[in-house]
Formats: structure tokens, sequence, C-alpha cells
């Protein structure tokens, strides 16, 4: 059973830095099916960062630029790096499948980001 252990978040001011990273444990090959979504007060769960089926990287109009995404197979984790983050970037971040089924979600990690 694949669990999905998100943190690295925490409060930023504008402009400012955070890493995420997305832990995996259990059975799961293929680190660049996970991908990062987020989750905005009363709007749906988005999908904002995923690698390619060749392992590119992928991301949404409001991120790309900003957000980077990288997978360590030695630590079987996803990391999201967020640079230059705005107070819109505010959220609950979640790692999970980017492609296919989805994995149980985990707790998120909360990012909030002050003007």
């Amino acid at each position: 059973q694949v669990q999905l252990v998100e943190s690295g978040g925490g409060l930023v001011q504008a402009g400012g830095s955070l890493r995420l990273s997305c832990e995996i444990s259990g059975s799961i090959t293929n680190l660049e099916g996970i991908g990062w979504y987020r989750q905005i007060p009363q709007r749906s769960r988005e999908l904002v960062a995923r690698f390619s089926i060749l392992g590119d990287p992928i991301f949404v109009d409001d991120v790309r630029g900003r957000f980077a995404i990288f997978k360590d197979n030695t630590k079987n984790s996803v990391d999201l790096q967020m640079d230059n983050l705005k107070p819109e970037d505010t959220a609950v971040y979640f790692c999970n499948s980017a492609s296919g089924v989805l994995y149980a979600w985990g707790r998120g990690t909360r990012v909030t980001v002050s003007s």
C-alpha cells in the first residue's frame, strides 16, 4: 500500500521560497508518475506540477517559471521547489499520482504566503 507524506510548508513572505517534499512509502516503481497538487480555499484541487511521459517537468501557467519539480530515487521522494512565491500560491499542497489511479491522499502541507 502506497503512503504519501508531504512536508515543508510554512509561512513565507511574498517573493520568498519553500521546498516541499513528498516522501513515498510502499510499492511504487516510477517516481515520475507523482505530481504535486494544491487546494486553494473554495477551489477544486488542481495538479500544478508533474513529469511528462519523457520525464520532463510540466507546470500549470500560474507557477511556470517559479516552481520546479525534482525526484530523488535514493530517498524515494518527489520535491517541489517554489520560488518567488505569491499570495495566490497560498494553499494546501498534496502529492499523488499524476497519471492513472490516485493513491490515498496524504494530509498535505500548508503554504501561506503573506503580502
